[in-house]
């Protein structure tokens, strides 16, 4: 029984998953990662930033004409600013793109990987036993790739969770789908008869 509950478990992770969205965790995730380890470059990043706007506020309030030393030497430092911030982008760019692979094999190995694992490792196992007789010739599908006959292997129960929770999944989702609301039916009045 406890194989049982592992693959539908896992079958369920994999679609909660699903229905939250990849790109939401990897968000979530990446938001946390870099929290606890870039948080020096995050914050490096917003002061160069404060720093730009500042500098650019700065040069709007001075005149290029009237003091134009003060305007080239804010320009050179608006220039630096941006050129350290594009660098500081592509760093942390790279660092997303990074944890992205490491992201995506991690929930792929937790399952995907796992589901493949868990199949194979018992297959020849059964999860549990019908009664005889119940399905005739076809127990030996139910039995397929290698559990016993007239047993149902984890490959086959594997599939019965999947559809079970998609079907479940169809049901939430129309059940929480606003009903239109039906307009009234009001009889248009006979352009004739008015006209006559």
């Amino acid at each position: 029984m406890a194989l049982a509950v592992s693959i539908l478990l896992l079958v369920l992770l994999t679609n909660v998953l699903g229905w939250v969205g990849h790109a939401v965790l990897l968000d979530a995730a990446y938001a946390f990662y870099a929290r606890l380890f870039l948080s020096t470059l995050v914050k490096e990043q917003n002061q160069l930033k404060s720093s730009i706007f500042e500098t650019k506020h700065e040069m709007a309030q001075t005149s290029a004409q009237d003091e134009f030393a003060k305007w080239a030497k804010l320009r050179r430092r608006h220039d630096k600013a941006i050129s350290d911030l594009e660098k500081l982008n592509a760093r942390l760019s790279a660092s997303k793109s990074g944890f992205s692979t490491r992201f995506n094999s991690l929930v792929w190995i937790a399952t995907t990987g796992a589901q493949f694992f868990l199949v194979w490792w018992y297959r020849r196992e059964p999860v549990f036993y019908l009664p005889p007789g119940w399905f005739g010739p076809f127990t030996w599908f139910l039995s397929l790739p290698s559990a016993p006959s007239g047993s149902i292997s984890g490959a086959v129960w594997q599939m019965a969770c999947q559809r079970v929770v998609g079907m479940g999944e169809r049901l939430v989702k129309d059940l929480m789908e606003p009903i239109p609301e039906q307009a009234e039916a009001v009889p248009k009045a006979d352009s004739k008869a008015k006209t006559s």
